[in-house]
């Protein structure tokens, strides 16, 4: 019997479900918007809460203790949430999180829900993306920069390039995919 054990436990054992909302609320706090399943999102909801009303007070010991709830490699959701997030919600009591219904997963029909921050800034997202493109093209200039110029040959200017599968085959693995044959 389950008497007296709270909440849900998504099939995994203690150390999982921990790294498992680390690292939601990593994204959730980086991107300010994810999709993942409505319980999931309902158990998210108190984690992020409780770290944005910590956030509002400004204090070593509050960083300390969020990065110690985030552990290893946060430092740049700790700065988020205290440089950020805690002074946008600086006259809010609660309530910084909206879930929404999304629908029902393809695979295994379940429910879906879109986690938000209320407020949330529409470019979290995108910037995000952005600096991971600037890191991967100032990448590829260093690498560049580092190879010797490539000599082409004549014969290599005029051999066709790769072709692409046709979409015939495409459906074909997609149905294949679908249908598990």
């Amino acid at each position: 019997m389950r008497h007296m054990k709270a909440g849900r436990t998504f099939n995994r054992d203690t150390n999982a479900r921990k790294a498992l909302f680390i690292g939601l609320t990593k994204n959730l706090v980086e991107k300010e918007q994810i999709k993942t399943t409505l319980p999931k999102a309902k158990d998210l909801r108190r984690i992020v809460e409780k770290m944005i009303t910590r956030a509002k007070v400004d204090t070593v010991a509050n960083r300390r203790l969020v990065a110690s709830e985030l552990g290893n490699a946060s430092a740049a959701t700790v700065k988020k949430l205290f440089e950020v997030l805690g002074p946008r919600y600086a006259n809010r009591n609660g309530g910084y999180t909206r879930v929404l219904k999304a629908g029902f997963r393809y695979g295994d029909a379940a429910p879906m829900a879109i986690i938000e921050l209320v407020d949330r800034d529409v470019n979290a997202k995108k910037s995000v993306k952005l600096e991971v493109a600037e890191e991967a093209t100032e990448e590829k200039v260093v690498a560049k920069a580092e190879k010797a110029p490539k000599v082409t040959t004549k014969i290599e200017k005029d051999a066709p390039k790769a072709v692409k599968a046709s979409t015939a085959t495409k459906t074909a693995a997609v149905r294949r995919r679908a249908t598990g044959n």
